[in-house]
Order: structure tokens, then C-alpha cells, then sequence
């Protein structure tokens, strides 16, 4: 609160009233402490309810105004006394009962967004780990013991367990046990209907079991205390949809505390990473019939694409229209999109080389880390390179790099800023039907350790048009391996980027796409993204 107590001291100056910031903090019961004042703040006898408006009460100065600061937080403003008799306290709360409550709010939200950005670095320090794990075996005793082990160090729990599905016996049998000898733990009928795990299971809800709730003889080796379950969940095409795998478990937290909503979302996210280790460890069973294992590999790649953001993120600031078609085989192509401050738009499309499991892990936790570093990095140059910094072990270890765009769209200060590290198809849409091509300076991602530069651009609010797609769309090829090129899919920009809505021209390239290939095989990933700010 330093900022706040220049504030009040500045005021004092100016007015040589006496004045003070008090708040309630903890329960309601407590009371209230000076979080800011001037030297002789005032100490009121007692505060009033936010709907009582200003009040006059008394303090150990003499009478003083006061009156509550609106907002999520217990805060009041106390004024007085003021040793100029011709000045009415009620002007000078009027002035500073604002200044006060937009200083609490910002306050608020910054301490909101700090606790989120240290989430989401947990986050992806986590899923590192899981990748490393799944990306060197395939075993599933050994990757989900691994994983449970991480995610245990985690929230501090010194007892987990990950119970899988038996078709065949219709049973929870334990692959990985924290605390435990995995060899005493006993299956679970999925129909047990005083199992903690049991009902998760059927459920497909994560559950939290208080310390006496629930109990049952089958989990009471891996429990003490609460436990918190959540299923094991793989993401399967239609008509198939959600298929239920197992449940993790944990309990016996070292703090003594409960588990939190940011616990369960935390591991929700965990546990299908997890049940990406038991697909694979299936999959490797059955990898005698390689097509089951292309079909199989086909479904990876489609969980990866629901990371892809839905494009209203960014509305009304931006509209946007993108699309991914994926390739018959797994591949990396992405794009991601950003909420900036200051009605800023973030906009990033990229392309893993190489296509196979590892290059969607890259496609992932790229997407995770650009999240992060897109709130934190103001220049999309820095940007990128912290993004590399943050991937460069995992670009190294696979022998891979990305090709990635990156523009921040300023429609306030009528400015596109970007940097480009060896992506091909970057194009400006002037309201003149100009095209421009924003053009790579810097190479791919992993390539080079050198920060990219960043270019600014004049963009016209609402008339200009971003234009970004992938090698996979110019390479695209029909069933006489005849590529599209590039230049038919500009024409049409050209042609009705400045007239048509940014769906409507998206539509119109995936029918010059369609009518290209007449249906040929995909050999890379089809992305367009388009954006009008």
C-alpha cells in the first residue's frame, strides 16, 4: 500500500485534512486495521455498511467522516479533522472515495492476475515432465507411476494411487501406488457402491470424499483422511465421445489442508495426460495391425487440435475466422489467440516440423507457453524469444523447430506489430486491396539463439485484414500431385478480403482448396487464419 500512502500524503499537502484507508480483513468478526493514512489518520469508533452511504462518527481526533469503499473488499475512507473551518469534508470524500476504490480495484486485479500466472507456471512445469515421460516410454506401470509421483509432489499429497479399467473383469486395478505396496492393493468392482473410486468412475465426475465419508475397506490402504478423485478420461471421436479409463486418487496432504477447486482442475489436466499413457500403452499392445495404430494415432492428434482457442476469445476487439484441418497423419500445426490489454489482440500461428506424437507434445506445450509469455512480453519479438528459451531443451532433445508468426494489433494506436521467425504465408489486406507480405526476418524457432526483431505496420481499424496459413495449404495437392500454390489462395483475398466478412472469406478458400485436391489424400495439416480488428 505505499502507492496509496503517497496518495493520502499528497493529499494532506494540498488540503491539510487528516485522512485514512481502513480494512476489514479475514472474516467479517475482525476488525478493522489503517492500511494507509496520513500522520494523524483518523481512528473511527466504528465503520458503517456499505449501503449507509457517508457518516459522520466520532474518533479519537473529534468527529470525522467516513463512508465504505465499494467493491469485493471491506474498505473504508476517514476523513478529518481538517483545521480549515470554511472546507466541507464531504467535497474533498467526494474527490477521493474514487481514487481510492480504483486504487483497491486495480490492486485486486493484479494480485488476481499474479496468482493465475503462478498457476499456469505449475502448469506447464508439470507438463513438461509429462512429456519428457511419455515421449521416452511406453510402458504404462512405469509412465503412470512417474506421473503420479510428479502430480504428488505437487499438491503435497504423501498418498496416491491410479486405479485403471479391466474390460474383461469390469474391475479398478491399481497401475501406480504413492505410499503403498502396489502389490496389497486390491481391485474394485466398478458397480461397489461404497467406492470412492467406483463412483467416480461411473460417474465421470471428479469427487472430493471428506475424511469419514464414503468408506470403503478395498481403498483404505492408499487413503487418510480426504481424498480427492478425479477419472481418467480419453476424448474419442463421435459417436464414441468420452470414454472413461480409470481415476486418480490422492490423500494424506502434508499441510493438513484441503483440496482446493485449483487442486482439482489442476489434476483434471494431469489425469488426461495420464490417459494419453494408457492409449499409448494400448496402442503399443496392438501395434501388430499398423492401421489400428494409424487410426489410433489419427485420435491423438484430434485431442491435440481441442487446444486450438475458440475464436470469440478475442471479441469484440478483434473477428476473427481460422480453421485447422488436420492431415490423416498426426502433424503440429496451430494457432492461438490472445486478450491483451489496452483492447490489444494477440495473434500467433506456427507449424511444427515433422508430423508423429512428439511434434503435437511441441504443438502443446508451445501453445501453453506462448499463453504465459503473450500477458508478460510486450514486444512479439521478445516474446518469441522467450518462448524459445522456455522450449529450447525440447526443440533440442527432438531435433526439431517451429515456424512461428506472431503479431500484436493495436487498433488504438493504428499499429501491427510482429515478428516472424520463418513462417512463409504472412500477408497485410490494406483498405486499398493492397497485399503486403509480412516477411520472415529471423529464422525458424530452434534455429538460431539470436532474439527476433519485431516490425511495425500502419493498420486501419475495422478495413485492414491479417491473412496467415501454412505450407499445407499452398502444398496442397490433388490426386496428379499438382500443388495449389500460393497465389490462387491471394487472388481471392485480393479479391474479396475487403467486401466479405473474415468467415466468409475462409469459406470461400477451403472450396478452392476442396475443388483442388477433389479429395486427394492430405500429406500436412490445412490452417487459415484470418483477423479484421
Amino acid at each position: 500500500m505505499n502507492e496509496l500512502a503517497s496518495v493520502l500524503a499528497a493529499f494532506y499537502d494540498a488540503t491539510q485534512c487528516e485522512a485514512g484507508v481502513w480494512m476489514q480483513l479475514g472474516t467479517t468478526d475482525a476488525s478493522p486495521t489503517l492500511e494507509a493514512g496520513t500522520a494523524n489518520a483518523p481512528t473511527p469508533e466504528r465503520f458503517p455498511a456499505l449501503v449507509d452511504g457517508q457518516q459522520s462518527v466520532p474518533s479519537s481526533n473529534g468527529e470525522v467522516l467516513i463512508a465504505a469503499v465499494p467493491g469485493p473488499r471491506h474498505a473504508w475512507v476517514a476523513l478529518g479533522p481538517c483545521p480549515r473551518p470554511e472546507v466541507d469534508l464531504h467535497d474533498f470524500l467526494k474527490f477521493l472515495l474514487p481514487v481510492v476504490t480504483q486504487y483497491l480495484q486495480s490492486a485486486l486485479e493484479v494480485e488476481h492476475a499474479a496468482n493465475e500466472l503462478a498457476e499456469r507456471y505449475e502448469e506447464i512445469n508439470l507438463l513438461y515432465t509429462i512429456s519428457e515421460i511419455l515421449g521416452r516410454t511406453v510402458a504404462l506401470d512405469e509412465a503412470t507411476k512417474t506421473i503420479l509421483k510428479e502430480v504428488s509432489e505437487t499438491v503435497g499429497a504423501r498418498k496416491a494411487s491410479v486405479l485403471v479399467h479391466d474390460r474383461a473383469t469390469n474391475t479398478l486395478y491399481a497401475v501406480a501406488a504413492l505410499g503403498v505396496d502396489l502389490a496389497t492393493v486390491a481391485p474394485i468392482s466398478v458397480d461397489d457402491p461404497c467406492s470412492v473410486s467406483a463412483r467416480v468412475f461411473r460417474t465421470q465426475h471428479p469427487v472430493l470424499a471428506e475424511g469419514n465419508e464414503q468408506l470403503c475397506p478395498e481403498e483404505a490402504s492408499y487413503r487418510r483422511g480426504a481424498m480427492l478423485s478425479i477419472p481418467i478420461m480419453w476424448t474419442a471421436p463421435p459417436p464414441r465421445g468420452a470414454e472413461p479409463l480409470g481415476v486418480v486418487n490422492l490423500s494424506d496432504r502434508r499441510s493438513g489442508h484441503m483440496f482446493t477447486a485449483g487442486d482439482q482442475k489442476l489434476i483434471a489436466a494431469i489425469a488426461t495426460q495420464i490417459g494419453t499413457a494408457i492409449q499409448n500403452a494400448r496402442l503399443v499392445r496392438a501395434s501388430v495391425d499398423q492401421q489400428r495404430l494409424a487410426h489410433e494415432m489419427q485420435l491423438a492428434h484430434d485431442l491435440q487440435m481441442k487446444l486450438l482457442p475458440n475464436n470469440a476469445v478475442v471479441a469484440p476487439e478483434a473477428i476473427v475466422a481460422a480453421r485447422v484441418v488436420p492431415a490423416e497423419s498426426v502433424g503440429g500445426d496451430f494457432y492461438n489467440l490472445f486478450r491483451l490489454g489496452g483492447s490489444k489482440t494477440g495473434v500467433m500461428i506456427g507449424d511444427v516440423s515433422g508430423h508423429g506424437y512428439q511434434a503435437a507434445l511441441i504443438m502443446a506445450l508451445t501453445m501453453s507457453a506462448a499463453a504465459i509469455h503473450s500477458q508478460t512480453k510486450a514486444e512479439p519479438g521478445e516474446m518469441l524469444h522467450s518462448l524459445f528459451s522456455t522450449l529450447r531443451d525440447e526443440l533440442a532433445m527432438t531435433e526439431m523447430f517451429i515456424s512461428a508468426f506472431y503479431a500484436v494489433i493495436d487498433p488504438v494506436a493504428g499499429e501491427l506489430r510482429y515478428s516472424n521467425t520463418g513462417h512463409p504465408h504472412a500477408f497485410l489486406l490494406s483498405k486499398e486491396g493492397g497485399l503486403e507480405r509480412l516477411a520472415a526476418s529471423d529464422p525458424p524457432l530452434g534455429m538460431d539463439e539470436n532474439p527476433p526483431a519485431t516490425t511495425c505496420r500502419r493498420w486501419v481499424h475495422g478495413k485492414d485484414l491479417l491473412v496467415l496459413f501454412t505450407d499445407g495449404v499452398s502444398d496442397a495437392r490433388n490426386r496428379w500431385g499438382e500443388r495449389l500454390g500460393e497465389d490462387r489462395i491471394l487472388d481471392l483475398i485480393r479479391e474479396h478480403g475487403s467486401e466479405l466478412t473474415p468467415a466468409e472469406v475462409l469459406s470461400r478458400a477451403f472450396d478452392v482448396l476442396e475443388t483442388h485436391t477433389q479429395g486427394a489424400p492430405r500429406r500436412d495439416d490445412l490452417t487459415i487464419v484470418l483477423v479484421r480488428a
